[in-house]
């Protein structure tokens, strides 16, 4: 054999080990992400349980013990270091502090509808972040969305439009929960990729950590915090709030380094659709036919997105392998 064809007869082999690698770690990613958006799918039946508390003392419970989890994580792998390089960065301390207050109205609405009966009006909240995190792009970055992009955000707010006649009233709660969360999914693209996850978390936990213990202190003071008084398995629930909001978020954050956006995109809507259905089929949750249309246009919206978005995708992998035989 020729120095040439061994030469090719290696490199063949090693891209193949490579491409083995690369379709094992997306394999892998793939599989955290669905735990992930399963693990969130399934809140309503959480937050259902810790009934009696109110949404309040469980935003409280839910940022001290998930402060505790990230810290208890970020002290055993000898990461706690970024807190003071955190604190010494005014700049990015209030970029943090801006998330972690959106966040926390994110967690508290939707604890709210939750335990209010309003599971179904939730769910259509996550159904349209996509479309208002591409709306938020246009009206504060200025970019500029392409055909398709257009028709999926006006279908949607027609959507919006359907559901505020059928309800006899804007539906607040999926409102407030898009753009909070869209806002949200801003501020940390502003953060950029300075912090890990688990560091995010730990760093918007801290800040709002003071007025969770405020409020714990208020609940406590008018007589209704439930954390004593109705049983350990309750109170096991609420300190369980730390790890259930962690794990999901640690699970995702390693499918996203592991998986294209595309299917992180795909996954997503894992969780509203299981939030639907706990809603309806688990927590009684009554669901009308017109309810059913309106929610029908916003799948609509984000097929269209969905579409586009793997449409801009290949056309991005077509460019990119082009480059590579180009550079060849």
């Amino acid at each position: 054999m020729s120095a040439v064809q061994t030469t090719s007869a290696g490199t063949s082999a090693g891209d193949d080990t490579t491409a083995t690698q690369r379709s094992a770690l997306a394999g892998n990613g793939a599989a955290y992400g669905f735990v992930a958006y399963l693990i969130w799918g399934a809140f309503p039946l959480y937050f259902n349980a810790l009934k009696p508390a109110g949404a309040w003392e469980v935003l409280a419970h839910r940022i001290v013990w998930t402060l505790v989890v990230c810290l208890a994580v970020l002290a055993a792998t000898r990461n706690l270091g970024f807190l003071r390089r955190l604190a010494s960065n005014p700049r990015q301390l209030g970029a943090t502090t801006i998330a972690g207050l959106l966040i926390a109205v994110n967690w508290t609405v939707y604890i709210q509808a939750v335990v209010t009966g309003h599971t179904v009006e939730a769910a259509l909240g996550y159904f349209l972040n996509p479309l208002v995190t591409v709306a938020l792009g246009v009206v504060v970055l200025r970019e500029r969305l392409r055909v398709l992009q257009w028709v999926a955000v006006g279908v949607g707010a027609l959507a919006c439009v359907y559901l505020a006649i059928d309800y006899g009233r804007p539906p607040w709660i999926s409102v407030v929960l898009a753009l909070s969360f869209a806002s949200y999914g801003f501020m940390k693209k502003r953060i950029g990729g300075s912090l890990t996850a688990v560091a995010s978390l730990t760093a918007e936990s801290a800040v709002l950590t003071p007025i969770a213990i405020v409020v714990l202190v208020v609940v406590g003071m008018t007589g209704n915090a439930t954390f004593t008084s109705d049983g350990t398995g309750h109170t096991l629930l609420l300190l369980a709030a730390g790890v259930v909001t962690a794990v999901p978020l640690l699970l995702f954050a390693a499918a996203a380094s592991r998986v294209p956006l595309v299917t992180i995109g795909m996954l997503q809507f894992i969780t509203p659709i299981l939030q639907l259905l706990c809603g309806v089929l688990l927590l009684g949750e009554h669901m009308p036919i017109a309810r059913w249309i309106g929610f029908a246009i916003v799948w609509v919206a984000l097929v269209l997105l969905t579409i586009d978005s793997l449409t801009a995708g290949s056309r991005a992998w077509r460019l990119a392998r082009a480059a590579e035989n180009c550079a060849i």
